[in-house]
């Protein structure tokens, strides 16, 4: 899964509508350039890519001040899928962090359970991982696994923090924290 991919088409239904300078304003504005390596480049060649396949269509520019400039809708279809992408990010323990951090940046336009349930899948592919690769470790305690070792140790670590985070997530969600979509009183994108 490409976290452009869930990034464009995400910033496009969350807004109803956009042209690529706005998503890529957006994207700044939620620190992507920090973690997605999301180039302008990227943006439009997602936004083709998309067209293309039918998950948005593009809206003429009408008559405004300013440069004229294509906006983009999602369609039904493009909607739909986001909320796949969506669901598979937060979900699966097997993303790249540039599509965790996407994940995380639109889990509030889902539902607090839902959000909750596809977290719980996450720890529980999470726990599942670590032990198989814990297990392959304990079953070879005489091994000279000389400076191999190093490799379980970091993937042990990095296991062990990924969890960590899912599980206080989970109990933030649980306590009430963030405006999710089903909350009463949740902010509006502003341009």
């Amino acid at each position: 899964m490409s976290a452009t991919r869930l990034l464009v088409l995400g910033a496009i239904v969350q807004r109803g509508t956009a042209h690529g300078y706005r998503i890529r304003k957006d994207l700044d504005s939620w620190g992507a350039q920090l973690w997605g390596r999301i180039g302008q480049g990227s943006i439009y060649h997602a936004l083709r890519r998309l067209e293309a396949d039918g998950m948005i269509v593009a809206d003429s520019p009408g008559e405004a001040s300013g440069p004229a400039r294509t906006r983009f809708s999602p369609t039904p279809e493009g909607s739909e899928h986001f909320r796949d992408l969506l669901e598979r990010t937060l979900r699966s323990d097997e993303q790249d962090m540039a599509s965790t951090m996407a994940g995380i940046g639109f889990m509030t336009t889902l539902p607090r359970a839902r959000v909750i349930t596809l977290l719980r899948e996450r720890l529980a592919a999470q726990h599942r991982r670590r032990a198989r690769v814990m297990d392959e470790h304990a079953r070879h305690p005489g091994a000279d696994w000389e400076h191999h070792i190093e490799a379980i140790r970091f993937w042990e670590q990095s296991a062990d923090a990924a969890i960590a985070w899912t599980e206080g997530v989970v109990a933030r969600l649980e306590a009430g924290e963030h405006a999710m979509a089903d909350d009463e009183e949740r902010p509006l994108l502003a341009d």
